[in-house]
């Protein structure tokens, strides 16, 4: 026997131990052969570590190309002789039939699935090949003339799935980078720290922030953790305003106190912005019950975990205490609880508002969309009355303006129109809260959409804004638009807040490197998604929906950026219902690529600048879309410097932008009417837009409603398509109550019809029925 050839036998050994144990062919090499296998399920033992199986389903298989003709020839078919591909094919499909084979993938990882895909992959890559490599040549050869086993091809065959499936290879290396069950081990500066841990528990007006920011503004350095950037905004101007130096801080804005450029001791920001390792004396973060939310947890919960300050006040509502005493109790930290009550009274009225002609000056309609807010709008205009509209899309500046027109007394708009926008962040007189709907859309944490009624603690987050102590209104009411949704709000605020449960955790940008470094070619999208599969987590704690950061990941997946660059544009807060902005962040991504600044000219050029005043809700909403692009011009500026040069002037853009936003929603009711004459926009759209159109009138609980309303969109629709109708409607000559008088009329010339219709039918089939029968009488 030459050399080579026992080269290639003692290569192959390992492989041939495993299959002299099953066989036993060869009783010397037993004790060898159990040692090989018990290392094999020792080692896929430990793979799964008494964890969930992984979803297979979300590996992607990597391509394997059949090998060409190599340059220094077939040494396989040199040392044997060439392969034989039909003999080769059955050897294969025997390989592939049986049992034992598929149960030691299994072992592997390779469920059927991937076991399957692994095989048609594998007898591809043999058959197709123009040179195999010299030891599964060999193998094969061997298993053709009898003198090996086929099962002796497994080791090839797993070799061939783990470059399909990279995956396979590393688990044990990813479950322990995905190893989420520690969390406060991330912070070791804040573990160094005994902190004081004070949680303001109340309602919505109980002076709980009150109380934690006068402990901030005391303190020789402090850090303000809010939600939203209008509080962060608020607390910046209140501290400042009290002689206390203070810094902003947004994802979109940097602003420094002090006129020299030099940092202050005390910042106020939003929550996903703090820093977790510089020193302070105190910090606050607000609305710490969001610590539970599905998408943006996390942010709270690395800054409850993470904060290096000596004492933390948290300002919320005490359903999040026993989830805060638990994390805090792994910490080592005990909490103080202070509660307290809501300082003015408020009640839930036992009749329904019915009507748009009930309103009072100081009340406030809760719309769920942004539909029944143009509907509502409009109807409050052809009663004579204004209206303030405030819904989250609205840029900073505009919601502040349209807050300040509603609460300045010598303002003749006494009625705010808004969606849960304003149960955080804007200081509002209001005295009633009225419900135009109940049901809310939502995102659970799945990434799926909900249709549900509002949850207790949302209902009593913006029930809670009527009444406030600061406002001229000292008792708050509560109510809805229609009586049949009265008995649901009373069921929804007598129930109990449930206590929060888990923290939202989200994965790292180095987590991810180091998941890319195992995964090389496997997209950003598909990582975060093996990512969460093999994440392990405490009770305590849930790994936060990624649907918008994968969303973004697929949309620039085929740019060439660096992984880091890669997760910080997909961490980038964008809106995925605007098309533009989702265009933009693609194209801000390849002119990146290109190495090719984006600048001021750029910018203006793209947007095509200057922008003309909205003429109806379109232009409106695309002026919304155009602020929303600005917005991430700005946020990716303080990430990539050099590459996003003009932040001053992109923001005076903005600035110029909002003015003209104001000036479109201050006259928002012209541009509905607009809308509705160039038939531009479908109130109709949604069935609570179906509700807010007829506000006024009684819901229509059967299949008779349903009728009517079918028949009033057929007269809108003829009046609307007539030349005629359009040109009064447009002149004012022809007015909704003039219009809704002949809508009325109309209804009972066809009621009045169609009984006379129905009563003539009945004499005809009598006489028919008479005719037919002559016995009848």
């Amino acid at each position: 026997m030459s050399l080579p050839w026992c080269a290639f036998r003692w290569a192959r050994l390992p492989a041939r131990l495993g299959a002299a144990l099953r066989s036993g062919r060869d009783p010397r090499l037993r004790a060898l052969g159990q040692a090989w296998s018990s290392s094999s399920s020792s080692s896929s033992s430990s793979s799964s570590g008494g964890t969930k199986a992984p979803n297979t389903s979300l590996y992607v298989p990597l391509p394997v190309k059949p090998l060409g003709p190599n340059a220094a020839g077939d040494v396989g078919a040199e040392l044997t002789r060439p392969l034989n591909k039909v003999e080769v094919r059955k050897v294969l499909d025997k390989f592939y039939k049986r049992k034992e084979i598929q149960k030691l993938g299994t072992d592997y990882g390779l469920d059927a699935r991937l076991f399957h895909q692994a095989f048609i992959s594998f007898r591809n890559y043999i058959l197709q090949s123009q040179s195999l490599d010299v030891d599964i040549h060999i193998t094969l050869n061997d298993i053709c003339f009898s003198a090996a086993h086929v099962d002796d091809l497994f080791p090839f065959f797993m070799r061939h799935a783990k470059q399909m499936f990279p995956m396979l290879a590393c688990k044990d290396d990813l479950r322990k980078i995905s190893d989420l069950r520690l969390p406060p081990n991330w912070y070791p500066e804040a573990r160094s720290l005994r902190r004081k841990i004070v949680f303001h528990a109340g309602p919505t007006n109980s002076g709980k922030t009150y109380h934690a920011i006068q402990r901030y503004l005391a303190a020789k350095s402090g850090v303000y953790c809010g939600p939203l950037k209008l509080l962060a905004h608020e607390i910046f101007e209140k501290s400042n305003d009290a002689g206390v130096l203070c810094d902003l801080v947004t994802g979109e804005e940097r602003v420094i106190a002090d006129p020299n450029g030099k940092p202050a001791a005390h910042v106020a920001c939003t929550v996903e912005m703090c820093t977790v390792t510089a020193p302070y004396e105190v910090a606050v973060i607000d609305e710490i019950q969001m610590i539970k939310d599905p998408a943006r947890g996390w942010a709270w919960t690395r800054a409850l975990l993470g904060l290096c300050a000596e004492e933390i006040h948290l300002c919320g509502e005490a359903a999040a205490i026993d989830i805060v005493t638990e994390l805090m109790y792994t910490t080592g930290e005990e909490v103080e609880v202070q509660n307290y009550e809501r300082l003015t009274p408020i009640t839930v009225l036992n009749r329904a508002l019915e009507s748009l002609d009930n309103l009072q000056p100081g009340d406030c309609i809760v719309c769920f969309s942004k539909n029944d807010i143009y509907s509502v709008s409009r109807q409050i205009e052809t009663r004579g009355l204004e209206s303030a509209v405030i819904y989250g899309s609205l840029p900073p500046g505009t919601k502040l303006a349209q807050a300040k027109k509603f609460n300045d007394p010598n303002d003749p708009c006494k009625i705010l129109v808004a969606t849960d926008a304003i149960g955080m962040g804007l200081n509002l007189s209001i005295k009633r809260i009225i419900f135009n709907s109940l049901i809310k859309p939502s995102i659970n944490e799945k990434g799926e959409k909900e249709m549900e009624p509002i949850s207790t603690s949302q209902a009593l987050q913006i029930s809670g804004r009527a009444g406030r102590f600061s406002s001229k209104f000292k008792e708050g009411e509560v109510t809805t638009m229609y009586p049949e949704d009265l008995k649901l709000l009373k069921e929804i605020l007598n129930k109990p807040v449930e206590p929060i449960e888990a923290a939202g955790l989200h994965p790292t940008a180095d987590q991810i490197e180091m998941f890319a470094y195992h995964l090389p070619d496997t997209t950003l999208a598909n990582l975060i998604d093996i990512f969460v599969d093999f994440s392990q987590v405490d009770g305590q704690y849930f790994v936060c929906n990624m649907d918008d950061f994968k969303f973004s990941a697929d949309l620039i997946q085929h740019i060439p950026l660096s992984l880091r660059v890669r997760y910080v544009f997909c961490t980038a807060p964008i809106n995925k219902k605007q098309p533009f902005v989702c265009s933009s962040l693609l194209q801000f991504a390849r002119q990146y690529s290109r190495n090719e600044p984006l600048t001021f000219a750029w910018l203006r050029r793209y947007t095509r600048w200057p922008l003309q005043a909205p003429k109806n809700i379109k232009d409106l909403v695309e002026l919304e879309a155009i602020h929303d692009v600005l917005d991430l011009y700005l946020w990716l500026s303080y990430r990539f410097v050099d590459m996003f040069p003009d932040a001053t002037l992109v923001r005076d853009l903005q600035r110029e932008l909002d003015g003209v936003i104001q000036k479109g929603v201050h006259s928002i009711t012209r541009l509905i009417r607009m809308s509705e004459s160039q038939r531009m926009l479908n109130l109709d759209s949604s069935p609570a837009g179906k509700q807010g159109q007829l506000a006024g009138a009684a819901k229509p609980s059967s299949q008779e409603g349903v009728k009517i309303k079918t028949v009033e969109d057929a007269i809108m629709d003829t009046l609307a398509s007539r030349s005629l109708a359009s040109k009064l409607v447009q002149q004012g000559r022809l007015t909704p109550s003039m219009l809704k008088q002949l809508k009325k009329e109309w209804l009972k010339q066809q009621l009045v019809e169609g009984k006379a219709s129905a009563q003539n039918e009945n004499q005809s089939e009598g006489t028919r029925k008479k005719n037919n029968n002559p016995n009848a009488d």
